[in-house]
């Protein structure tokens, strides 16, 4: 086994051939390359240099005496599937190239190797492994960018939410977060109080849904000692605990009318009675409610006070669902694999493409909360320092085949139906570019462009990292 650095070097890459002949060659031909050349020319020693120094890149003999080299291959996608193999064979068929790009290889060239061949395949896998040590540097400068007030996008519906929260947080006494279950809506609460002129007073939660009808309002305005079995003591509501500061009130369609009725009295008047007690208590309070329910419909059925609702909604905030904003699944799943990462004491360089592919094409029904608890279980059980495929809930692989092979119901834009087409070749060839790019006809960039619905010429995350 030989080890031969040239200068500073940015990628790794290994040659396993029992020929020492090819060898000689592949590291000649390779010398002005910016890379760590690695040789082995036994497979099974070949393979644990794979396994210990991690290469970008592997350049693989197809047929070596103690290992074949399918099932080295094999071995390298399972263990360490961000990288990238290359097979050279002299024994060339149409069937064993596809075989071979089937079972995780980017590439297949033969022997007798042509200098320029190899030079051009290399050099492109280099200049991928470069893009992609240039976008993990370059999600963790986006992650800082685009945070606000614990929350992450860069989608234009997210940075409208941002400004929104800006404009309306210095001024607000009432205001209506909506959205599905999941989208954030408690961070959004968290935010407005933070940039509000009351930041430095309580910010006081209540999940209206958790509370039993009968202690709705003891929660809310407190009781005096003896007003009910089992009031042995006085209690201070939650508006009176968070005099000078912010209440709020997490699933507020789910209050009965009469709770709402006396939740408007509060607003309107700003005074509270503990239950049990005729004595008035004046409270300054800003109130945020939440809800992932249409309270317009709940009104048109007669289950949702109109007048609550006008009082609560002078400042709305609406959060989109996740696959609204795609454009922050990149940002996001950095995020999450990074807080992940510290949480659990592991080191994760990130995801890897077909991965990525996956998760781009589930639907994210439980929007963040779900992704969130996907990448934690995924973080958990990856046994490398790449989030893989087989790390990901069996849910989300079988949804997001059933999506694949899905026809839609709906008649799509052409655009749309482009990108699921591309997302469904580069899943098929494990997330390989170069390869997905001549089956569909199209340049790399264009390939990249289409799968993350990005402007041309920009990196995307979603498959550079």
């Amino acid at each position: 086994m030989k080890d031969e650095s040239i200068g500073p070097h940015l990628v790794t890459v290994a040659a396993i051939d029992d020929d020492q002949g090819s060898l000689n060659f592949i590291r000649a031909a390779l010398k002005h390359h910016p890379v760590e050349i690695l040789t082995d020319t036994d497979a099974t020693t070949g393979l644990k240099m794979v396994l210990d120094r991690r290469p970008q890149i592997v350049l693989l003999d197809l047929m070596m005496p103690s290992m074949n080299g399918l099932d080295v291959l094999d071995r390298i996608v399972e263990a360490a599937p961000e990288t990238e193999v290359i097979l050279i064979t002299g024994q060339y068929s149409p069937e064993s190239a596809v075989e071979a790009i089937r079972r995780g290889a980017s590439d297949y060239i033969t022997k007798p190797i042509n200098l320029n061949v190899l030079r051009e395949r290399v050099a492109k896998l280099v200049a991928e492994a470069q893009q992609r040590q240039a976008a993990l540097q370059l999600d963790s400068e986006l992650l800082k960018t685009y945070q606000f007030e614990g929350m992450i996008g860069r989608s234009p519906l997210m940075l409208q939410v941002f400004a929104r929260i800006r404009r309306v947080a210095p001024h607000y006494r009432t205001a209506l977060v909506t959205g599905a279950s999941g989208t954030g809506k408690e961070l959004v609460a968290a935010a407005l109080h933070r940039l509000s002129p009351v930041a430095h007073n309580r910010l006081a939660v209540s999940n209206c849904s958790a509370i039993v009808e009968t202690l709705f309002e003891s929660e809310l305005f407190g009781h005096v000692r003896g007003a009910f079995t089992g009031a042995t003591q006085d209690k201070v509501g939650l508006f009176e605990f968070a005099h000078g500061g912010t209440v709020f009130l997490d699933e507020i369609g789910e209050i009965s009318l009469e709770m709402q009725s006396k939740l408007l009295r509060v607003l309107e008047n700003r005074e509270i009675q503990r239950v049990g007690s005729p004595q008035v208590r004046k409270v300054d309070v800003r109130v945020i409610a939440a809800t992932n329910r249409d309270l317009r419909e709940l009104i048109a059925e007669k289950k949702f006070r109109e007048d609550l609702y006008y009082r609560l909604s002078m400042v709305e905030v609406e959060l989109p669902r996740l696959c609204e904003r795609r454009e922050d699944l990149p940002l996001l799943q950095r995020f999450f694999v990074e807080h992940f990462a510290e949480q659990y004491g592991r080191v994760f360089k990130g995801i890897t493409p077909r991965a990525q592919i996956v998760l781009a094409r589930y639907g994210w029904p439980g929007n963040i909360r779900e992704l969130r608890s996907m990448l934690g279980s995924a973080c958990m059980m990856a046994e490398g320092d790449m989030i893989d495929v087989r790390d990901l809930p069996e849910r989300i692989r079988t949804r997001a085949a059933e999506t694949r092979d899905e026809a839609p119901d709906e008649l799509l834009p052409l655009a749309e139906v482009e990108r699921r087409h591309v997302l469904k070749v580069l899943e098929q060839v494990g997330g390989n570019k170069v390869h997905a790019a001549k089956i569909l006809g199209i340049n790399r960039a264009t390939v990249y462009r289409i799968a993350n619905e990005c402007d041309p010429g920009e990196e995307p995350a979603v498959l550079a990292s």
